[in-house]
């Protein structure tokens, strides 16, 4: 396989779970995709920003949440953010550690 075809399908492919997770399962909650799999919908457009900012685009955190969501972070968690448990935030932090804080 070629490399723009790679590059293709793998861009197809996070296409798919970006629609998966803004539009097929809007259910599942952020917090039990970081407990569970150490990754959550903040994390991919954490990751899409770091990218663009690699490649010398301007990118703020808002700017890449609101391209990954479809709408701002205020809208999302109106409309689809419900309250975690004691258990679930203890769970979180030890996820975010984990996952997300630097370790250098």
């Amino acid at each position: 396989m070629d490399d723009q075809t790679r590059l293709e399908l793998e861009a197809a492919a996070f296409r798919r779970l970006q629609k998966h997770l803004m539009e097929d399962r809007i259910d599942v909650q952020n917090i039990d995709m970081m407990n569970l799999a150490g990754f959550c919908r903040n994390c991919l457009s954490r990751w899409y920003q770091e990218a663009a900012n690699e490649r010398g685009i301007e990118m703020s955190k808002d700017e890449a949440r609101e391209g990954f969501y479809g709408m701002s972070m205020d809208e999302w968690k109106a409309n689809h953010q419900t309250d975690a448990t004691d258990a679930k935030q203890a769970e979180f932090e030890t996820a975010f550690k984990e996952n997300v804080t630097d370790k250098s």
